[in-house]
C-alpha cells in the first residue's frame, strides 16, 4: 500500500476543543475540509469559532487558506459518535488522561468509517498506553503537533507492530496535504522527539541560571539571537556539517574534545519549588512591563514571518 492509498479526506472529526483542538480545526478548515467538532465543555463552540477567526489572517499569510473565509463546513456535535460518522480522518485532542481517552475510544470505535484513520495529539502519553482503549487499534496512530498546530508545521507520526501496514503513511500523506511537515517516530520514548529536544535545551538553560552564569532573560536572548536563528533554517547536524570546509567529519575532528568537555559539564536541574521560583522571578523583567497577551501576539507575528520564510506553504 502506498502512503497515499485510502479514501480522499473531505470530512474530519476534531475531538476536543482546547487550545490544540481549536488550532487543528482552523487548519483543517483552511484546507477546505468539512470539520465536525465535539467537546462537552460549556462555550466550546464559541471558543472554536473565535479561534478560527483569530487564526485566519495567519493562515492566509502562510498560504494555507485560499479564501477570506472557510470554504468547508464547521459543525458541532453533542455526541462524539455523531462527530466521527462519515469522517475519513479523526484528530483526537482531549485532555491527557488515559481514562478519558480510553473512554472516548470505546465510545466512538463502533461508529468509525471502515477506512478512517484516528490520530491522537498526545504529547505526554505513549501510543502503547493509548492502544489499550481500543478493541482493534490497527487504524490508530500518534499524530503529535507542535503547538500551535495551525502555525508550526511539525507533526510527529508513529505506529507500532499493532498498527496496520500503510496507516502511518496515510496519516503522513494527509498531514502533508494540509501543509504540515511530518517525521516518523520509529521507537517509542517518552516525549517523542521534539519535546525531548526542547527539554534538553531548557534543562541546560535552567542550570546556567541556577549556577549564576546568566539571567533568565539573557539565557533566552542567547538562544533567540544566536543558535535559535540557525535552527529555524536547518537542524543541528546539518548546521555542524556546514561548520567546516570538510563537512561533518572534519567538524567532529576539530571540535569533538570541546563537545565532550561541554557534555560532561552539563547540569541536571529539577523543577523543584526553589527552581520554579527563580525562573518566575527572572521572568518578571519581562512580565512586569509586557502583558501576557501582547507577548503572545509578538511571538505569533514573529513565528508567522519565520515560517513563511523557511517553509513556504509549509512544504506543499
Amino acid at each position: 500500500m502506498s502512503p497515499s492509498d485510502g479514501p480522499e479526506v473531505t470530512r474530519i472529526a476534531a475531538l476536543g476543543a482546547g487550545l490544540i483542538g481549536r488550532s487543528w480545526a482552523a487548519l483543517f478548515l483552511a484546507a477546505g475540509k468539512d470539520v465536525a467538532v465535539h467537546d462537552p465543555a460549556p462555550g466550546a463552540e464559541q471558543h472554536v469559532r473565535e479561534s478560527v477567526e483569530h487564526a485566519w489572517p495567519t493562515l492566509r499569510a502562510l498560504g494555507l487558506a485560499a479564501s477570506n473565509a472557510p470554504e468547508g463546513e464547521l459543525v458541532f456535535c453533542t455526541d462524539a459518535r455523531e462527530a466521527v460518522e462519515g469522517a475519513q480522518f479523526v484528530q483526537e485532542s482531549v485532555p491527557e488522561r488515559v481514562a478519558i481517552k480510553h473512554a472516548l475510544y470505546a465510545h466512538i470505535e463502533g461508529a468509525l468509517a471502515p477506512d478512517a484513520v484516528v490520530a491522537t495529539s498526545a504529547s505526554g502519553l505513549t501510543l502503547t498506553e493509548l492502544q489499550g482503549g481500543w478493541e482493534d487499534p490497527r487504524r490508530f496512530v500518534l499524530g503529535h503537533p507542535f503547538n500551535p498546530p495551525h502555525l508550526i508545521p511539525l507533526v510527529e507520526v508513529m505506529g507500532n507492530d499493532r498498527t496496520a501496514g500503510g496507516v502511518v503513511g496515510r496519516a503522513r500523506a494527509f498531514y502533508e496535504s494540509v501543509g504540515k511537515v511530518t517525521i516518523e517516530v520509529r521507537r517509542e520514548v517518552p516525549g517523542h522527539v521534539a519535546n525531548r529536544l526542547q527539554a534538553a535545551l531548557w534543562r541546560e538553560a535552567i542550570h546556567l541560571v541556577n549556577e549564576g552564569v546568566a539571567s533568565v532573560v539573557d539565557v533566552d536572548k542567547a538562544v533567540s539571537s544566536g543558535p535559535g536563528l540557525r535552527w529555524a533554517t536547518m537542524g543541528p547536524t546539518h548546521l555542524f556539517h556546514l561548520g567546516a570546509d570538510g563537512g561533518l567529519e572534519q567538524f567532529c575532528e576539530h571540535y569533538a574534545d570541546s563537545f565532550n568537555t561541554w557534555w560532561d559539564d552539563l547540569g541536571v536541574p529539577h523543577l523543584d519549588d526553589a527552581t520554579v521560583a527563580t525562573l518566575v522571578e527572572g521572568m518578571r523583567e519581562v512580565t512586569a512591563t509586557v502583558p501576557h497577551a501582547e507577548l503572545a501576539s509578538r511571538r505569533d507575528a514573529l513565528l508567522t514571518a519565520v515560517v513563511a520564510a523557511t517553509h513556504p506553504r509549509a512544504g506543499r
